[in-house]
């Protein structure tokens, strides 16, 4: 044995300001022991990170590239895959942790009375740290496997509609 050389392997640096769950918070395509990682897959900050592409027209957001988060049912650094149903709404509720409420307004026929009713269905969607849409904004969900007994679909990206107001009065 060399002096001052240790014959144990040292793993790389472990970001701690991920670890904020009582779980160990990791992604499951990195493998955090590997002596040199695979330079595909390091960022501009130098951590090792797994990202995807979900297809259909759909960027990967550069937070999900240069982010730290640790996020299982991100579509964009997990293996949760985009299948189906593609949703357009606006956004209703962003209270929970990492769910959001998305409302879409639509029309019902009533043959009856020959006219049209309006209606609504709210969906919960996923939404990864990489997003951060407020209330008002526009967002494209993508069906995905259920994540949890009410959620089955993940945010694709958001459309901000900062400065626009809602409805207002025109001056004559």
């Amino acid at each position: 044995m060399v002096a001052g050389k240790s014959v144990y392997f040292k793993p790389r640096h472990v970001d701690v300001t991920v670890q904020t769950e009582r779980a160990y918070q990791k992604q499951t395509g990195v493998n955090e022991n590997a002596r040199t990682p695979a330079a595909k897959r390091v960022n501009a900050s130098g951590h090792t990170r797994y990202w995807k592409n979900v297809g259909l027209g759909f960027k990967t957001p550069k937070a999900a590239i240069q982010g730290r988060y640790v996020d299982k049912k991100c579509p964009f650094t997990s293996n949760v895959s985009i299948r189906g149903r593609l949703l357009t709404g606006t956004v209703y509720s962003t209270k929970m942790k990492r769910t959001i409420i998305i409302k879409r307004n639509y029309l019902h026929f009533v043959n009856k009375y020959q006219r049209y009713m309006k209606r609504h269905r709210n969906f919960a969607v996923h939404c990864s740290p990489a997003f951060e849409p407020k209330i008002g904004d526009v967002v494209v969900a993508g069906q995905c496997r259920p994540l949890s007994k009410t959620v089955r679909y993940n945010v694709l990206s958001v459309k901000s509609r900062s400065g626009k107001g809602g409805k207002k009065f025109s001056k004559h």
